[in-house]
This record gives C-alpha cells, sequence and structure tokens, in this order.
C-alpha cells in the first residue's frame, strides 16, 4: 500500500514532515511524509542500510533532522527508546536493579532518589520479565537473552505511551523472544504506541499489524500483508543498492 492511500489517522502518536535524516549532510531517510497512529503496532523493515535504526532515532530526538520535522502528540517525555543491545555497555559496573531504575531518570534525574512505590516498581518490572533474584548481579554477567529481557524491564518502568524498540528480538533465544513479545503484545493492547525496527519477516507477519517498508525512501506503508509483498521487497533491496553513500541533500521530488 502506497503512502498516499493510507487511511487518515484519527489520532496520531507521531507525524513525519517531509523527514530527512542523516550524517555529516549525507542522509539516510529520504523526504519522509506520513502519521502512526496513535496506540499504532508498526513494524519497521528494509534491507541492510535502508535506515532503519536512523528513523528511530530521529523519533527518539538523539538524532537531528537535516530536513522536516517528526512531531511527537506527547513530547520527548513520553518515549521509552529500546537501541540494539550492541550499543549497551555491559562494562560499565552496575547491577540489574540499578540499570532498570535508571528508567525513572526522566522524572526524578540521574542522581535523583527513589520511593518506596518506584523500589516496588523496580521489582514487579523484574518479575515480570523472569528476573526476580538478579537484581545484585552486575549486567555484565548476564546472558544476551536475560541483558534483553532486564532492558524490557526498564521500559516497563519508563511506562511510556510511545516506545521504540530497536531489533529488540535479536540474537536472543526462542523462549525469550516469545515472552518479550508478550509483552509487546500487552503494550498495544493498553493502546501504548509501538515502533519496532524487526528483520524476521515471520515475525513481522504474525504479530505487527502495520508495517513501514523502508529503504531510504518509503517504499510501502500500510497493512503487513500489503507492504510485505515480493513485489515490494524486491524494490526495496534494488533501491538500497543503487543508493549513492555519498550523495548530498537533494530537494523533495515534486
Amino acid at each position: 500500500m502506497s503512502m498516499e492511500k493510507m487511511p487518515p489517522a484519527a489520532t496520531s502518536a507521531v507525524r513525519f514532515r517531509n523527514l530527512t535524516l542523516g550524517y555529516d549532510r549525507h542522509p539516510a531517510v529520504h523526504h519522509l511524509d506520513g502519521t502512526v497512529a496513535a496506540g499504532a503496532m508498526l513494524a519497521v523493515v528494509g534491507p541492510n542500510g535502508a535506515g532503519k535504526s536512523t528513523l528511530l532515532k530521529g523519533i527518539a530526538g538523539a538524532l537531528k533532522p537535516l530536513s522536516g520535522a517528526v512531531e511527537l502528540a506527547g513530547g520527548r517525555g513520553e518515549i521509552a527508546y529500546l537501541p540494539q543491545a550492541a550499543e549497551i555497555d555491559r562494562s560499565f559496573p552496575i547491577s540489574v536493579f540499578d540499570m532498570v531504575a535508571m528508567g525513572f531518570w526522566r522524572r526524578s534525574g540521574l542522581f535523583g532518589g527513589l520511593s518506596r512505590a518506584d523500589r516496588e516498581a523496580v521489582h514487579a518490572a523484574l518479575a515480570a520479565v523472569g528476573l526476580t533474584g538478579f537484581e545484585s548481579r552486575a549486567i555484565g554477567t548476564l546472558s544476551g537473552g536475560q541483558l534483553q529481557r532486564m532492558l524490557f524491564a526498564r521500559l516497563l518502568v519508563q511506562d511510556a505511551r510511545l516506545i521504540l524498540l530497536d531489533e529488540p528480538f535479536s540474537a536472543i533465544d526462542a523462549r525469550t523472544t516469545a515472552d518479550l513479545i508478550a509483552i509487546v503484545c500487552r503494550w498495544h493492547a493498553e493502546k501504548r504506541t509501538v515502533i519496532a525496527v524487526l528483520h524476521d519477516m515471520e515475525t513481522v507477519r504474525q504479530v505487527f499489524p502495520q508495517t513501514l517498508l523502508l529503504a531510504r525512501r518509503p517504499i510501502a506503508w500500510g497493512a503487513t500483508a500489503e507492504a510485505l509483498t515480493a513485489d515490494n521487497l524486491a524494490a526495496a533491496r534494488h533501491m538500497t543498492e543503487a543508493f549513492d553513500d555519498h550523495a548530498a541533500v537533494c530537494a523533495a521530488a515534486a
């Protein structure tokens, strides 16, 4: 489904207005227009180098647009952002409990104290992801699946309306994947907005109702079954392979 044919969202969580994102004036995402409805569960897929992670960084505010804008209904204080696991410094000397408690930092500051309710919320979040008893463990001792469970616990305590996930199920075991997918589905049932970068098309087809197929530019955006056609996937591969990584920012197409 082309972006122009998408039905208008009654209430938007995120709106892209001719958004171009990139690094050192070289664009990685071109001229993206569209709306993510409040409560949507959207997968962002595409070939390597398609700009998927860049888009999440732009939504989170970690990357300033080269042009255009990202508009958020609730402001950036309503965002919980999970980067790729490779971006987490596992050598940092911090316990599982303290890492999860960092989910409160927007409210209390990095050095603010935790209330009794906050501590109970951390314990509840760890229980929800199956990590009761791991509170005092150093994060460097965790397996890949345990680390991802811990990071989901931090998302839980953030209690945000907009949740951004970058490859949340990459390189973890099947049981952990199933448990974390259940949490994502619970967020969806709670009418939170979830935007997730994913590479496993089977998971996308089974779990995510909406998909944005990206190849620096949007190839398709709409119902997952309509977006992930063989022709659209082939077009995304071709466009990404043909893209000039040294191109400068260009004007929007007429």
